[in-house]
């Protein structure tokens, strides 16, 4: 198969990884990936959402699959987009349909989705600008802290955690009037704030059959202790010790089962991946969001530990016949530590020189933010590189993804040194 991959980052890093191990794979194309990425396919200078560049490009090379990597392209309706197309039609996309990826694009959507399909989540409302008084009138019934979302696609920012009334009223203000996160802020979720501790649970779904992929927890904030901005992720771990597996029966009866059902009921074909934020409250799991791809540090964490045939899981996926597949999970534990620019997650250094990869001695090196200047890697974005070491327990793998972390170096390169202390 010649199979064309979508996207720049770690999550794609990974994923071409995995892929080029397959026999089924002939060629590997990834658009545009990145300085890692060459190593396991061939790069394409194509944008993600060019969707008629990436026509030409199938037709003249004869790509047998896509899978997309971000969820820009899928929102945008990349699958729709093919689906439509006479010479496109029979190239399966490994990705929702548009509506399906509503769930991802709108967080009202799937709010109204969770809520019709008994999903347990937090309560909440929606308001628009011209509701504004009556969002106004809602935060004072709620209680403290307060969560606010913007509606829409954000780039991970658009969610805040008010510890006071009047600053929620306030964000609130800035979202709906003054587009604080632009046109996803014009409607805004208030949320309920659920106390507990996060993990992220990765479904394949064929729109029938799914598989449940090793679940992972991730680390947002920049500073050691969980403290400081938010970013779009500095490291993970698989699996998660405390979603053991009374708490996953859980999960999949309460919610990834009427999350398959909802979707089939209601008519959304699903063909890719759902992405389910979780949120475990005292041992019962509540979903904080829907994604409708992979996340991103956490594939990194959880690719290593898958042991079968990936490529095979993926034409499950396409021809609708998962159920037949088979998916074996390594007993091993992954960590991964993201090495991250100077200034990230604010104005942050560029395409400074990266060193020291060669001397990674246990790990795997997934590239994110990273473009080559010749024979040279230079760091380009905010999250450059993301390592992985895959061990026999928690405490190795984590000691020795963070031991790698240290071995390379560019100017400004940060990387924290506590990702998974707190499961140990």
């Amino acid at each position: 198969m010649n199979i064309l991959l979508l996207g720049s980052g770690g999550r794609e890093s990974a994923f071409a990884w995995k892929i080029s191990q397959s026999p089924k794979c002939d060629k590997l194309f990834i658009a545009p990936g990145n300085a890692g990425t060459g190593q396991y396919g061939t790069n394409v200078n194509l944008k993600v959402t060019d969707f008629k560049g990436i026509k030409a490009f199938c037709l003249a090379n004869s790509i047998d699959m896509v899978l997309v990597g971000p969820e820009e392209p899928l929102v945008k309706g990349i699958h729709d987009f093919f689906l439509a197309d006479e010479l496109l039609k029979n190239i399966p996309v490994i990705g929702p349909q548009q509506e399906g990826a509503q769930l991802e694009g709108s967080k009202d959507y799937s709010k109204a989705f969770m809520q019709r399909n008994n999903v347990p989540t937090a309560a909440s409302r929606t308001f628009t600008r011209d509701t504004l008084q009556e969002g106004f009138d809602y935060l004072a019934t709620t209680g403290l802290p307060v969560v606010l979302k913007a509606d829409g696609l954000a780039a991970g920012k658009g969610v805040l955690i008010c510890l006071t009334l009047e600053e929620a009223r306030q964000e609130l203000l800035e979202m709906l009037t003054e587009a604080k996160f632009g046109d996803a802020s014009s409607k805004v979720v208030i949320e309920q704030f659920l106390q507990g501790i996060e993990l992220s649970v990765f479904v394949m779904t064929d729109g029938s059959n799914y598989k449940i992929l090793p679940e992972a927890k991730d680390y947002k904030r920049i500073g050691e202790g969980d403290t400081g901005l938010n970013t779009g992720g500095m490291g993970s771990v698989s699996p998660v010790p405390f979603a053991d597996a009374e708490f996953m029966h859980k999960v999949e009866q309460r919610v990834i089962i009427p999350t398959i059902e909802g979707l089939k009921r209601e008519g959304i074909p699903y063909k890719g991946f759902i992405f389910i934020g979780l949120m475990n409250t005292y041992g019962e799991p509540w979903v904080i969001e829907y994604n409708c791809r992979m996340g991103d540090p956490e594939t990194e964490s959880v690719m290593p530990r898958i042991a079968s045939d990936f490529v095979d899981l993926l034409l499950g996926v396409a021809d609708g016949n998962l159920n037949e597949k088979e998916l074996i999970i390594a007993d091993k534990t992954a960590a991964t530590v993201v090495c991250v620019a100077g200034g990230y997650p604010g104005e942050y250094l560029k395409n400074k020189t990266i060193s020291g990869i060669e001397n990674v001695r246990d790990s795997h090196v997934f590239h994110a933010g990273t473009s080559l200047d010749g024979d040279e890697v230079k760091a380009t974005g905010g999250r450059v590189l993301a390592i992985t070491s895959l061990q026999d327990n928690m405490f190795d793998a984590l000691q020795q993804a963070t031991a790698d972390a240290a071995r390379i170096y560019y100017d400004g390169v940060y990387f924290r040194k506590d990702i998974g202390f707190d499961l140990l």
